[in-house]
């Protein structure tokens, strides 16, 4: 078939229209069936920080399920945050696979306890966990706190433990953090930024 440029354009117009209107509202009963909703359109959104490495990505977590009270929704879908300074909407394949670890069956999801001498975790109460932490420190503290070194000069050094802060915590966090532990008398104080 010899046609000129004039008539290619006019057969190219002609299908270009005729799919037009297919897919305006002429398509078959069967491919209109087949149009898929978009999923995140009734989800609600989060922002938060991964938490895998030092970097502190800013990621977008979609949850779905009922916003009522005492109901707990169900992440569906995560990825970058594109407004985030960090990462600008890139993951690595670590961050990009957040769901898997979210909804691991062998991930931890609350405090557990080793009692001396057993083979056997045991599941105890956040402010069981929080109180044991706090305990342990003062009962260290009390034990190793040097208050004044050998010329006799105050010091109040305790340097048989040490702080390992996160890296996505603000910088007024990391502030405060950094005060606490060494009004503490902790020399032993990094953050995972640096690790």
């Amino acid at each position: 078939m010899d046609l000129s440029r004039r008539q290619f354009f006019k057969v190219a117009g002609i299908g270009l229209a005729g799919s037009s209107l297919g897919a305006l509202g002429m398509a078959p009963p069967a491919f209109a069936e087949q149009v898929r909703h978009f999923k995140l359109a009734h989800t609600h959104e989060t922002r938060n920080t991964c938490p895998y490495c030092s970097v502190g990505c800013g990621v977008i977590m979609y949850s779905q399920g009922d916003t009522a009270k005492n109901v707990a929704q169900s992440i569906i879908h995560i990825e970058g945050d594109a407004d985030h300074p960090v990462n600008r909407g890139t993951l690595c394949p670590k961050g990009a696979g957040l769901l898997d670890f979210i909804h691991s069956p062998g991930r931890l999801q609350y405090p557990q306890v080793r009692k001396p001498g057993s083979t056997e975790w045991t599941r105890i109460s956040w402010d069981e966990a929080l109180d044991r932490v706090a305990d342990l420190m003062k009962a260290d503290r009390d034990a190793n706190f040097i208050e004044k070194n050998t010329q006799g000069q105050t010091v109040n050094r305790w340097l048989t433990t040490g702080f390992l802060a996160a890296s996505a915590a603000s910088n007024e966090a990391g502030y405060i953090t950094h005060k606490v532990v060494r009004n503490l008398g902790m020399l032993g104080f990094d953050n995972q930024a640096r690790v």
